[in-house]
């Protein structure tokens, strides 16, 4: 039986807004949806890690470099729930969404330091995108 969602805890996670030296940011195309879904890099929070930590971690297990500095950090924490059909399926059904810490990074590498060919890849393409 699913627990009632209102009872369930927002996963903490991490958002990395990366932008490039022409403030280009940073996308990857999933690798495990039915549709194309293009995302910024992000990821969960372990259990006493800082959300800091967390987002240079994230960067190397899912692009292959964590050569950034941080620009800004969003002050507040942004939640979401997740929609009723998903509730109980992702995340081993312990979650009811997300609360995210958003951060805005300057890429210092260069873009052949970009590698989606990590342990556990998540992305088949990558680009960097104008701000519009």
């Amino acid at each position: 039986m699913l627990k009632n969602p209102a009872d369930l805890p927002y996963r903490p996670c991490v958002g990395i807004m990366l932008l490039n030296e022409d403030n280009k940011i940073f996308v990857a195309k999933r690798i495990d949806t039915m549709v194309e879904a293009w995302q910024m890099p992000q990821g969960g929070i372990d259990d006493g890690e800082a959300p800091q930590a967390a987002l240079f971690r994230e960067m190397a297990e899912e692009i292959g470099t964590r050569d950034a500095r941080i620009i800004a950090e969003n002050d507040d924490w942004l939640r979401y729930d997740l929609p009723d059909h998903l509730i109980g399926k992702v995340w081993r059904g312990k979650y009811r969404g997300q609360k995210m810490k958003w951060f805005l990074l300057r890429y210092q590498g260069r873009d052949s330091d970009i590698n989606l060919d990590t342990d556990h890849p998540e992305f088949s393409e990558w680009k960097w995108l104008e701000l519009d």
